[in-house]
């Protein structure tokens, strides 16, 4: 996909934080998929390129139709590659305000089940090899 397909507003960025912990996956047209560097769960982001965004709230009726057709469409590009027992999305915010949806595959047998995913472990960052398979894997589907 050609990423000018879906420009970024002027004086949007994402969040040094954001930036620091995840790898970016697919420029879709409201939002910036990154794949958290958690490789203790399938974990994407996606991050609405508008700015000053910190709630859902701060979205029109239209970039929030949007949104939730995205996490609709990451949600079962994770159920197909990664077949968790559930999916969990939230839109959290207390640590980075700018607004982003955390969509997790999560499995009855992870380190964190059946809490939350946030304050369980330390993250694990995937090896080279690890996160090269899961960008191509993740790609893949979230282009279909």
């Amino acid at each position: 996909m050609n990423r000018h397909a879906h420009a970024s507003p002027p004086g949007w960025h994402l969040h040094p934080q954001l930036a620091e912990d995840t790898h970016p996956l697919a420029h879709w047209p409201l939002c910036d998929v990154q794949l958290m560097d958690d490789a203790h769960h399938p974990w994407l982001i996606l991050v609405p390129r508008v700015q000053d965004a910190v709630e859902v709230i701060d979205l029109d009726a239209q970039q929030q139709a949007m949104l939730m057709q995205e996490i609709d469409r990451a949600s079962r590009a994770l159920r197909a590659t990664m077949t968790p027992d559930k999916l969990n999305i939230a839109a959290l915010g207390n640590m980075v305000p700018q607004l982003h949806v955390h969509v997790i595959a999560r499995y009855r047998d992870d380190i964190a089940w059946p809490r939350p995913v946030w304050g369980m472990a330390t993250a694990q960052p995937y090896s080279p090899e690890q996160l090269i398979e899961r960008v191509e894997t993740l790609r893949a589907a979230l282009s279909a």
